[in-house]
């Protein structure tokens, strides 16, 4: 209650402010002897001078995050603010109505996806990329980590296994590596490209347990770029630019990779068939700051298709490519799925893609 009245006391302050500055700023407004009266154009006019007169519009945004960001730790719906500048996705310390329910129908779905694959005889493993609170759980701070989410990796482990769905939990290497280097990012959502190249050579190694016999390996090689600062998607949620720019987490510093095969053989000039390895999933392995792909061909010793998209969550990018042509025309033997396991308790929406209601029931 005293917060809540604080941020009322506060705001009605900061209007009455900015609004006398907006009036005396638009005093100076003069109206065209042309502007009717009857159409309201003086109206429009004076709105539209009140409007960029009035210092709400940028800098009132970037003063009410101020207050919430260094007077009570917070910052728009979206973002969790961590300890020593640590960033968290909200999606990790929420969750929706019938979340054990929704956990059950996306596993119902996982299971039919499989069957789809299955169906054109191509394997899947499934990638499971974890919480990033669940790797560095010492700076969320006092923020509550929901029992769910703790349960989250056993119990989608488990109806995998039930299944016979091939899945790696990355959680115990990315915790295990950032010994040596921080694999995931401290403003942003994903991993680091070490945390990448970790994943990779987990999802290698479960790879070769699968007995699949792949064309003539192909040897690839990763560069980085020098360290570069990175303004991590979480301070999307943070909108204190320009004015308070300065109370902004330090940026992020990222070695860029990219990777390339270092093979000179004819398959590089267009005569090679199709890859046999198809990646989906979300940003993880879209952006390309990551590398991710780039990582996995170096693991895999093998040239791969990439169909991850951003912004889609990872259940989209893999039924539209069970829809494109690549996948008609030209399945691979294996489709390594990059799921982050924070979506599974969340609802998807799919009907846009054509996959049935009846895929979220356990058969």
């Amino acid at each position: 209650m005293r917060t809540n009245a604080l941020h009322a006391a506060l705001f009605s302050i900061f209007v009455l402010l900015t609004s006398m500055l907006a009036l005396h700023r638009s005093g100076s407004m003069r109206l065209h002897a042309d502007q009717a009266l009857l159409r309201g154009e003086p109206a429009r006019a004076f709105e539209t001078q009140y409007d960029q007169a009035f210092p709400a519009k940028t800098f009132g945004v970037n003063l009410w995050a101020a207050i919430d960001y260094e007077l009570f730790g917070e910052g728009h719906a979206g973002v969790v603010i961590g300890r020593e500048h640590w960033l968290y996705t909200d999606e990790e310390f929420r969750l929706e109505n019938d979340a054990d329910a929704t956990l059950a129908r996306n596993l119902a779905l996982i299971v039919w996806l499989r069957d789809r694959l299955a169906e054109k005889n191509v394997r899947l493993l499934i990638a499971r990329v974890p919480e990033k609170a669940s790797i560095y759980p010492e700076f969320v701070g006092a923020h509550a980590w929901l029992q769910l989410h703790r349960e989250l990796p056993a119990r989608i482990g488990a109806a995998l296994d039930a299944a016979h769905i091939a899945n790696v939990e990355l959680a115990q290497t990315l915790r295990d590596g950032k010994a040596q280097q921080p694999t995931f990012l401290r403003t942003d959502t994903h991993w680091t490209p070490f945390g990448a190249q970790l994943a990779a050579q987990a999802i290698g190694n479960a790879v070769a347990k699968l007995d699949l016999r792949f064309a003539a390996p192909t040897d690839f090689r990763q560069r980085r770029e020098a360290c570069a600062a990175h303004r991590g998607d979480l301070f999307t949620f943070l909108p204190l630019d320009p004015y308070f720019s300065w109370l902004l987490p330090p940026p992020d510093c990222v070695e860029a990779a990219h990777t390339e095969a270092t093979s000179t053989s004819s398959e590089l000039f267009g005569d090679a068939p199709p890859p046999q390895i198809a990646l989906v999933g979300t940003s993880y392995s879209a952006n390309p700051l990551w590398d991710f792909p780039g990582a996995l061909q170096q693991a895999l010793h093998q040239p791969i298709s990439n169909y991850a998209t951003d912004g889609l969550g990872p259940f989209a990018p893999l039924a539209v490519y069970l829809q494109s042509a690549d996948w008609q025309h030209a399945p691979p033997q294996l489709v390594i799925w990059e799921l982050p396991e924070r979506y599974l308790p969340t609802a998807q929406h799919l009907d846009a893609y054509h996959v049935p209601a009846t895929a979220f029931t356990t058969p």
